[in-house]
């Protein structure tokens, strides 16, 4: 009996936790699931005879311990800071370990010790970051098996609500935390590279400064720019690449009425509002906005924003109820950033039947015997409900596929690392075609951003 140790077992879980139970009797494995809520893990397990479940606390190490000395190989779904008491424990114990999070330089610090004890430590192995990073390595790779020379490379990934649930004026409901929607941006510039240029859009300028991107079959989407598109230049072996931009996908439209919130400081998350607990909705926006002792509130928010009545921009307020002056904020002492992620939850929580979309599309540009080509690469996967989302089964699925293939001896290279490299990528993305997750490649004319060639 082979035994896996699952240590959290929320909202991305759900698809990782089946495809292990499916190859359960086959793969002869003995799942443990180790959350601080079992309920949740109960019910995606249902009554199988090879799972596990234990209430299991992190921060206990004795019974955190126990767990993983009793495991081959070790999945952590906590939040990512928490990660790396369990990672010192697999080194201690000498068990493999996969997580979905980015290396953290706490991480990164035992690439040493899983070498010496010829462990995998597996990382960013879910979608954003994960599936990015192997579809885009597969395709930079073979444009070099054939002698290419890479000009431009663009990534972008949006979790979105999906068309059949798309029923609001933004076109967004939360699919993820809601929190890292509202902070989004913030904390420095972004910055990128175009043309061999440094390029930096600073967080007041970040949701004017977008670009389109058609993906067919789902219409036209927007993008706005990652704080640091260049952390995985050297990574990719993109070190001479003219343009290197990554950025979230969003529909066309929603970076200009969410700049408005920016605008106003209504995102800013640095300092606490007095009296929060007893505020309106309607108080809130005020708070913002200058004293009139004749303009009413949506009045003085208009103007100040040079927003006109019949702007589509104006509805899309109108339709969150922010002037609403008997819905209560409740809670005490909060930031902006907390009290506006509370009032979008009001509208942008998905409801049961509603489904999760996430969209990916890179864009590849390399020389070829003189010649400069593209090819544009697109994936979406659509959630069936709120248990098997999108975005679980994009984090869940490659989690999962890692995990078995180090456990059967398929990903061997030891250390610290993310899933960059042919041995990981290849049979990977070969298995997620099988439940879907399938990017489609078309060749088209390089522009780049500058097709004049000058």
């Amino acid at each position: 009996m082979r035994k896996i140790l699952i240590i959290g077992a929320g909202k991305s879980s759900s698809y990782l936790i089946k495809y292990l139970l499916d190859k359960s009797e086959s793969e002869n494995l003995q799942i443990t699931i180790g959350d601080l809520n079992v309920e949740n893990a109960k019910k995606l397990v249902g009554n199988s005879s090879k799972t596990n479940i234990i209430h299991l606390d992190v921060f206990n190490a004795e019974s955190r311990i126990a767990a993983v000395k009793d495991a081959d190989i070790v999945v952590s779904m906590l939040p990512a800071r928490f990660h790396i008491e369990v990672a010192k424990d697999c080194i201690t114990y000498k068990k493999h370990m996969v997580t979905a999070s980015y290396v953290s330089e706490e991480m990164q610090d035992l690439d040493d010790d899983a070498k010496a004890n010829n462990l995998v430590f597996m990382n960013e192995i879910g979608v954003d970051p994960g599936i990015d990073h192997m579809s885009a390595m597969q395709v930079i790779d073979q444009i070099r098996d054939k002698g290419g020379k890479m000009i431009l490379f663009e990534s972008f990934t949006g979790g979105l609500v999906a068309p059949e649930s798309d029923n609001n004026l933004w076109n967004y409901k939360f699919t993820w935390n809601p929190r890292n929607v509202v902070v989004a941006g913030q904390g420095g510039a972004a910055k990128f590279l175009q043309e061999n240029q440094f390029k930096y859009i600073p967080y007041h300028r970040l949701f004017r400064r977008t670009e389109f991107l058609d993906v067919d079959g789902y219409g036209r989407f927007e993008a706005y720019a990652n704080r640091d598109s260049l952390k995985y230049q050297q990574v990719y072996g993109l070190d001479h690449v003219k343009t290197l931009y990554r950025g979230t996908m969003r529909r066309v439209g929603f970076s200009r009425a969410w700049n408005v919130f920016v605008q106003l400081g209504m995102t800013d998350d640095s300092y606490t509002i007095d009296d929060s607990a007893n505020m309106s909705y309607r108080d809130f926006v005020n708070a913002f906005l200058p004293y009139s002792p004749t303009d009413s509130v949506e009045l003085k928010f208009r103007h100040a924003l040079k927003i006109d009545q019949d702007d589509i921009v104006w509805d899309k307020f109108l339709e969150l109820d922010i002037f609403s002056a008997k819905k209560m904020v409740q809670l005490d002492k909060a930031t902006p950033a907390q009290i506006l992620q509370k009032i979008l939850m009001d509208s942008w929580t998905l409801s049961q039947e509603d489904k999760d979309m996430i969209v990916m599309y890179h864009k590849f540009g390399y020389e070829l015997n003189g010649a400069k080509h593209q090819i544009d690469a697109t994936m979406v996967a659509v959630g069936e409900d709120q248990t098997y989302t999108a975005m679980a089964k994009t984090v869940g699925l490659p989690v999962a596929i890692a995990t078995m293939a180090i456990l059967n001896g398929k990903i061997t290279t030891p250390g610290v690392q993310i899933p960059i490299t042919k041995e990981v990528y290849t049979p990977i993305l070969e298995e997620l075609k099988t439940f879907g997750v399938i990017f489609k490649e078309k060749d088209v004319p390089y522009l780049g951003y500058n097709p004049l060639n000058i």
